[in-house]
């Protein structure tokens, strides 16, 4: 029996909860579209069993170990792996309990809602996980994993996925996404094109980058022109695979186009290792200008997740490298910085740009002005610190006087977890009919017209988003 109670995070109100349980309870068995996240496709070409609970679920999560990290517990007693391959835990028993010893840590946090859920009900825990009962789950999640309902393909089968993009550089072989499709298995995974490695000048790997490029291409990139023509065959490679998106993880949203012969310059200050940042800055804003041109000619949906300082921890970036929770939100500034992408692409019926946040402080006063006018813009929902109750629910609050429902891409859930993704889908569910009961009950809208939004929040529109 769940521990959860069936009402979690609807509203105390008797009038908006049953509401909100109506409206969820007809959209919580609906398929999951997950356009946008980063679990590895080669757990689905392998389909091999999950080792452990704790390289399934807490190693993964940059969620998990940042929070413990930032109440002391070492990112090498948790077994992440360091660059320079020195000594780390490996004992996953001893790290799932040092994870269980701290886990009151995670009350009222998503991560907290994510993982109750995730225990619950992926691997049917019916108890709370608190240091005393730490092991005793750790062993019965390890025991389903042996089994065959807990492979990679069954556990998608499972969740009721209907399709899962990855992320993956434009010098990925896609090798696993090859053999997903030359297999007999019908679960759909797809890549996403993401260029970043190659067109960030000031990336810490951009000439090794550069040189894988040139390798799955079968020349040297040496010219900015070789980039671009580089760029557009890998992106007709990715198409051929399933892609339908690009995305673009860029410091600033900032898009200006530069004439060729200086981005050639900066192209080849870059090669000779004498790149400046605002040059580095000013060629990925021109490149955002091409990525958007591209995708006016090949229909790939174009993503931009502007905001972040990128591995604000040196000295966890030099020992882990990136993506190990040391990226931080920054004050983000659209109106200007989109003004010429929008003007030049934003009216092209061809086009397509989700653009994402995590300065809360934009939504209304930028994002939904903006969506809400030119045709070719839509709003990704709350990610990193903001996909939350409380993030999701100031997201409705502040978007859909101005921007409407369906100027929005529904829930994406953005994970390296694997087995977090029905958790997540669900909370984006239930926060999303509470709201739409707390429109029925003020009588802004009446039941008929909230349960077809409901069905557009969890499905539909993220369907026609990413033309998928």
């Amino acid at each position: 029996m769940s521990y959860l109670h069936p009402d979690r995070l609807f509203d105390p109100d008797p009038t908006v909860r049953d509401l909100a349980r109506e409206l969820y309870t007809s959209v919580k068995d609906l398929p999951l579209l997950c356009p946008h996240g980063h679990v590895d496709p080669k757990l689905f070409s392998l389909n091999e069993p999950f080792p452990n609970p704790t390289e399934l679920i807490l190693i993964p999560d940059h969620y998990i170990f940042r929070l413990l990290y930032s109440h002391g517990v070492r990112l090498e007693d948790f077994g992440v792996p360091a660059r320079d391959g020195s000594q780390v835990e490996t004992d996953h028993r001893r790290i799932w309990q040092l994870f269980g010893d701290h886990y009151y840590l995670f009350a009222g946090t998503p991560t907290g809602v994510w993982l109750d859920a995730e225990f619950a009900e992926v691997f049917g825990i019916s108890e709370k996980l608190t240091a005393a009962s730490a092991m005793g789950i750790y062993d019965q999640i390890a025991e389903k994993l042996q089994t065959e309902d807990y492979l990679p393909r069954s556990m998608f089968d499972g969740f009721n996925i209907e399709v899962l993009a990855t992320t993956d550089a434009p010098f990925d072989t896609l090798e696993d996404h090859v053999s997903i499709r030359d297999s007999s298995w019908e679960g759909r995974v797809i890549p996403t094109f993401r260029p970043d490695a190659v067109t960030d000048l000031a990336h810490f790997e951009w000439h090794e980058n550069i040189g894988k490029l040139g390798d799955v291409c079968g020349y040297e990139i040496t010219s900015y022109a070789t980039l671009i023509q580089a760029l557009e065959e890998r992106r007709v490679f990715f198409k051929s695979l399933g892609c339908t998106a690009t995305d673009h993880g860029v410091e600033s949203p900032l898009a200006r186009r530069l004439p060729d012969s200086e981005a050639e310059v900066l192209f080849q200050r870059a090669l000779k290792g004498k790149i400046e940042p605002e040059q580095a800055r000013s060629f990925t804003a021109h490149m955002l200008m091409e990525m958007a041109r591209m995708s006016t000619e090949d229909g790939l949906v174009m993503q931009i997740h502007p905001g972040a300082m990128r591995n604000h921890n040196r000295a966890v970036f030099e020992r882990f490298g990136p993506d190990k929770g040391g990226d931080i939100p920054l004050k983000t500034e659209y109106t200007h910085n989109l003004h010429e992408l929008l003007n030049t692409y934003g009216n092209d019926p061809n086009f397509r740009v989700i653009v994402f946040t995590l300065d809360e402080t934009t939504y209304s006063r930028e994002l939904a002005p903006l969506a809400g006018h030119y045709p070719a813009m839509r709003l990704g929902p709350p990610w990193w610190f903001n996909d939350s109750v409380q993030g999701m629910t100031v997201f409705r609050e502040r978007i859909t006087e101005t921007a409407g429902f369906h100027n929005t891409v529904g829930f994406i859930d953005d994970t390296r977890a694997f087995p977090s993704i029905p958790a997540r889908h669900d909370v984006s569910r239930r926060v999303d009919a509470n709201f739409l009961a707390g429109q029925v009950a003020r009588h802004i809208m009446d039941m008929g017209d909230a349960l077809e939004i409901m069905h557009s929040l969890a499905y539909g529109l993220s369907k026609q988003a990413y033309n998928l």
